[in-house]
């Protein structure tokens, strides 16, 4: 039987380790087990009671070779087995074999947790338990959660020390298809395959060796960045493309066009099953499907159909003859092709008689909607996996281009997670969320605590998804979180009162609805360097604050802040304070100088190095994203200009206060951009120790493949929170004065600065390197005072009260004298946190 997906033996795919890393027994009772040292710190553990081990790749691990296999001793005595590492000391009993009390593995250094160090076989994470050790990972699905589910385990642990089961897995054939493991190396047959990950709290580390022995996250296409528009409706194309138009007129970029089970027939014989399964073009709602996919193209947008397809292929089907003959059944019967994604024949047919036709129409890639179980033909193959291989695989395929030839397209798909092999097909649909702050409150942690698991691109449905109650301020919070999500995907159910478009809402959650969704489209340059960094280093573009500061305890604390490539992003998830007006969020500030973008607000954490931890107040239009003194952000600066291109204008926001730098990445788009189709823009701020007055200097250079990259770019640089005394722009050996414009904050996510235009600058200037240099810069943060008066003027307090604090704030009270007064007025905690928050050196 051919393989649907590659052209290569159906022999299981070698994946064996070192040899000089393997430790086996000599006596009988002792063959049964095996281990071997992948790295100082990670350790394969395997028992057989037959003495059969595998060297092949699996569903979840596809290479043991991880580079020189690290010195360690192996110490033998009677009934026992020692192996000590540079970091870890495994203890094995044989005659106790695989239990509690025959196998162990501790750390030889410290862990950040009291009781941790040491993991001992059949351990089992308890999520409730009172001393958290492992930080948890993902789950499955988020259907019909109503705020936080329970997830699995993840990779990093305060204990220090994990371990992950691949007892379960297939093997892996060089056709990319799965067979059963030998007998006796079964699950079935008691046999275990285990692998302890012992990296205390190098993060990082652990990760990229989990990378390294599973396959790395690979790298998305562009477009993927931007926003998505889906819906649960039965749009007709011209509905849908007028749709797209209005949210263009209303500079409202959109990159994605999710198209749910409408597309395709859903009115059927009652009698071969429901209308979910489908593959044939709802032709009254659809009657030219190229020229509706190429309408989506025209604009910019990637396509993906959603496909239900647990009840295989029915009579009612376009492709049904076609499939029959395939398969050796007769069309004449009317009988249904049943679902099996463990045939190969099956699935050849799947793939070319139902999906690439469409695709050939323009569909870009596939929303797995799979819902049914997870069992198939092959014991232990869960069907959802399956699908996510075949299709993640299948969507990189070579195929016809559209200006001839032939072209391979960077694979992608669209489906719920299966196991911890996921992320080798991303993207992940986390599922129907019921519409509650209950919900919204979960998933910045739910979204962030999946990169444990080496999960990096969650797709959640940004405003919930069905039931729930309608809540304005909600939903324009979940906007605001999907901007600073891994992909900000809008989605509703059918109901008529659900849907997401902003001009449905009141004025003021429209507003922010309106500003995060442009903001987003703004960010795609920033974020596919960091989708780059995720590719290259694994390295999660959303992650827990914990990833960059594992021994600050502090760091564990407030877990629905999180880190957006380098911004610290505090989500507003609970409801504004009825006399405030203003939401309220904790979260713990890491050492260093910050600056909130949304509004130029300057935070010290210096002290003593652990940094501090930090109430803020923010009204519906604004959250909490926070850049460390010398960031360098660069942003699209056009908002008409396709997601998935690499834009022509950039705006570059300067954050004062320090040096620092970014280097924006870029490539041709291909299915695998190497080097030599990479371009990189190095943006290098130099700011003086001495802040009183001094020249700032900004360099941008561009190296490697400069012609993906435009033939010029129209580029403007914004400090924030700063002004200028001047500006000059020197090109090679020319330098000229450039004009310089003090700007306003938009109000929701940028504040107040200054403007400076670069002009045009072409790829060769770019290549020489130019070099701007801000004279006279100044600090100008906004007036604590306004900033108060703002707040009393809000407040749904007695007026006499209001005069009364204000008196206090013109008599030139302040910091603690000042906010003891506005306790003995009698001011709610709530209003006074939020003048707490604005004063001078907060």
């Amino acid at each position: 039987m051919v393989s649907p997906l590659r052209d290569a033996p159906d022999t299981p795919r070698p994946a064996a380790a070192r040899p000089e890393g393997v430790v086996a027994g000599d006596l009988p009772k002792e063959s049964r087990y095996r281990f071997t040292v992948l790295t100082s710190r990670l350790i394969r553990m395997e028992h057989s009671p037959t003495g059969v081990f595998t060297d092949a790749a699996t569903q979840l691990v596809v290479n043991r070779d991880l580079g020189q296999t690290p010195s360690f001793r192996v110490v033998r005595g009677q009934d026992r087995l020692e192996i000590i590492t540079e970091h870890l000391h495994l203890t094995h009993v044989p005659s106790l074999g695989f239990s509690p009390s025959g196998l162990s593995v501790r750390l030889r250094s410290t862990a950040l947790h009291a009781h941790g160090g040491t993991w001992h076989h059949g351990d089992v994470w308890d999520p409730a338990e009172t001393f958290p050790t492992n930080l948890g990972g993902t789950t499955r699905t988020l259907d019909e959660a109503d705020g936080a589910v329970a997830l699995g385990p993840g990779l990093l642990s305060l204990s220090g020390i994990t371990a992950l089961d691949d007892s379960a897995s297939l093997l892996l054939t060089q056709d990319e298809w799965v067979q059963p493991r030998e007998p006796g190396n079964r699950l079935a047959d008691g046999a275990q395959d285990l692998y302890v990950f012992g990296y205390g709290q190098d993060y990082q580390e652990a990760l990229r060796d989990f990378f390294r022995l599973t396959g790395p996250s690979p790298l998305i296409p562009r477009a993927l960045l931007g926003n998505w528009w889906s819906r649960y409706h039965p749009y007709s194309d011209q509905e849908y493309l007028a749709l797209m138009d209005r949210f263009a007129a209303e500079e409202l970029p959109f990159s994605v066009a999710v198209i749910d089970m409408d597309w395709h027939v859903t009115d059927i014989d009652p009698a071969i099953g429901t209308g979910w399964t489908g593959y044939t073009w709802n032709r009254e709602l659809f009657p030219d499907p190229a020229a509706f996919l190429a309408g989506l193209h025209e604009r910019g947008m990637l396509t993906t159909l959603n496909v239900h397809p647990a009840q295989g292929v029915r009579r009612h089907e376009e492709a049904y003859e076609e499939v029959c003959a395939d398969l050796g059944l007769d069309a004449s019967t009317g009988e249904d092709v049943p679902f099996n994604i463990a045939d190969r024949d099956f699935v050849g047919s799947y793939l070319s008689r139902l999906h690439h036709p469409l695709e050939d129409e323009g569909v870009d890639f596939w929303w797995l909607d799979w819902q049914q179980g997870g069992s198939t033909t092959v014991p232990g193959l869960d069907p959802l996996w399956m699908l996510n291989h075949v299709h993640y695989l299948d969507s990189g395929r070579e195929r016809p281009a559209a200006g001839g030839g032939v072209e391979r397209r960077r694979p992608v798909t669209f489906s719920r997670f299966a196991d911890a092999s996921s992320h080798r097909t991303p993207v992940g649909f986390s599922g129907d969320t019921i519409i509650s702050w209950d919900s919204l409150r979960f998933q910045p942690r739910f979204t962030a605590t999946a990169a444990n698991i080496g999960y990096f691109w969650w797709s959640n449905d940004i405003g919930g998804h069905m039931l729930g109650g309608s809540d304005d301020a909600m939903v324009a919070r979940w906007f605001q979180l999907g901007c600073f999500s891994p992909i900000n995907r809008l989605h509703s159910s059918n109901s008529g009162f659900t849907s997401k478009e902003p001009w449905r809402y009141s004025r003021d959650a429209r507003a922010t609805m309106e500003a995060h969704l442009r903001l987003r489209h703004r960010l795609v340059p920033y974020l596919y360097t960091w989708a780059r960094r995720s590719a290259s280093e694994g390295i999660a573009p959303v992650r827990p604050v914990y990833h960059d500061h594992p021994r600050e305890l502090a760091a564990y604390e407030y877990r629905g802040s999180f880190y957006f490539g380098d911004l610290l992003v505090v989500p507003f998830t609970c409801r504004l304070d009825e006399t405030t007006g203003l939401g309220r969020e904790l979260t713990w500030l890491p050492d260093g100088v910050w600056y909130d973008l949304p509004t130029g607000r300057r935070y010290e954490a210096t002290t003593g190095g652990r940094g501090r931890m930090l109430s803020l107040s923010r009204p519906l239009d604004r959250i909490g994203v926070l850049a460390r003194a010398g960031s360098v952000i660069p942003l699209a600066g056009n908002l008409t200009e396709a997601a998935g291109d690499n834009p022509r204008e950039l705006e570059i926001v300067v954050v004062p206060g320090g040096s620092g730098s970014f280097t924006l990445e870029e490539d041709d788009g291909s299915a695998q951009p190497g080097e030599d189709r990479i371009a990189r823009t190095h943006m290098a701020l130099t700011w003086p120790e001495d802040e009183g007055g001094a020249d700032v200097v900004l360099r941008i250079r561009l190296e490697g493949a400069a012609d993906v990259v435009p033939a010029s770019r129209l580029v403007t640089v914004r400090l924030l929170a700063g002004r200028v005394a001047g500006a000059w722009l020197g090109v090679g050996e020319r330098a000229r004065r450039l004009a310089t414009e003090e700007v306003s904050g938009d109000g929701f996510t940028l504040g107040a600065g200054t403007l400076v235009h670069l002009e045009e600058l072409s790829r060769q200037d770019l290549i020489d390197g130019v070099q701007l240099v801000l004279r006279g810069t100044q600090h100008s943060p906004a007036d604590w005072r306004n900033e108060v008066h703002t707040i009393l003027d809000a407040a749904r307090v007695e007026y006499m009260a209001k005069d009364l604090a204000w008196d206090a704030v013109q008599r030139g009270l302040s910091g603690t004298a000042l906010l003891g007064e506005l306790e003995a007025l009698g001011l709610p905690e709530t209003l006074r946190a939020a003048v707490a928050e604005v004063l001078p050196h907060s």
